[in-house]
């Protein structure tokens, strides 16, 4: 499991806090670009007028990983072998924000192409996904903000049906004889949130398996690992 505070020499942790809060920030913008995008496919918003702010958020998560890259090297290189797997965690855990905001990226983009907002049952069940993947997220970052296994297995098991529900949702759609013209939109836009929580699933992880698990959460159901 991994903790964001342990015994260390004061500019370790210093170090440490610098990278928890641009991490932190990532998963806020994440999570702000998702919300935007999601309402601009389901027609809430003019894509046009949320562009510039949109993409210059998913810049800010990618400059802030390559920060984090580099502060994680410039940790592990002061620090030595004792924290290579809290280096490798961090790497891990950047890369799982950075997808957040790509996905999120994809859902803006297919609001730009899609030719109408999604309509009836499908529109209903896009809003009720948005809005559970949004509070996903919002969970998860208090799961890692207090380190609470708690709030990180709750996590686990609602991106668990979050995605199962968008995994059904895309059956449905492929096998239907005569495919409506927003079939394959509907099947990418299921596809985009079901791999949004499943990222912020893997960054929930982090707080219950241990390194050689991580993004390998285990089932709801199953018991998660005991902290020592």
């Amino acid at each position: 499991m991994f903790d964001w505070h342990w015994p260390g020499l004061e500019k370790t942790e210093a170090d440490l806090d610098t990278m928890r809060a641009e991490f932190g920030q990532m998963l806020d913008s994440g999570r702000h670009i998702f919300g935007t995008a999601a309402v601009a496919l389901l027609g809430g918003t003019d894509p046009d007028v949320v562009r510039d702010g949109l993409y210059e958020a998913d810049r800010r998560i990618n400059r802030a990983e390559q920060r984090i890259r580099r502060e994680i090297m410039t940790f592990a290189s002061h620090h030595g072998p004792a924290e290579f797997p809290t280096c490798l965690v961090l790497m891990s855990l950047v890369k799982d924000a950075e997808r957040i905001g790509d996905y999120a990226k994809n859902v803006f983009q297919l609001a730009e192409r899609i030719p109408i907002p999604p309509t009836g049952t499908h529109r209903e069940t896009l809003i009720q996904l948005k809005d559970r993947i949004l509070e996903l997220m919002s969970v998860c970052r208090q799961a890692l903000d207090t380190h609470s296994k708690e709030l990180a297995v709750k996590v686990i098991r609602e991106a668990h049906e979050i995605q199962s529900a968008c995994e059904n949702e895309v059956r449905q759609l492929v096998r239907i004889d005569a495919p409506t013209e927003l079939a394959s939109a509907y099947v990418l836009a299921y596809r985009y949130f079901k791999r949004a929580s499943g990222h912020t699933s893997n960054v929930a992880s982090s707080v219950v398996e241990p390194l050689d698990k991580l993004d390998f959460p285990a089932k709801p159901g199953k018991a998660v690992p005991d902290d020592g």
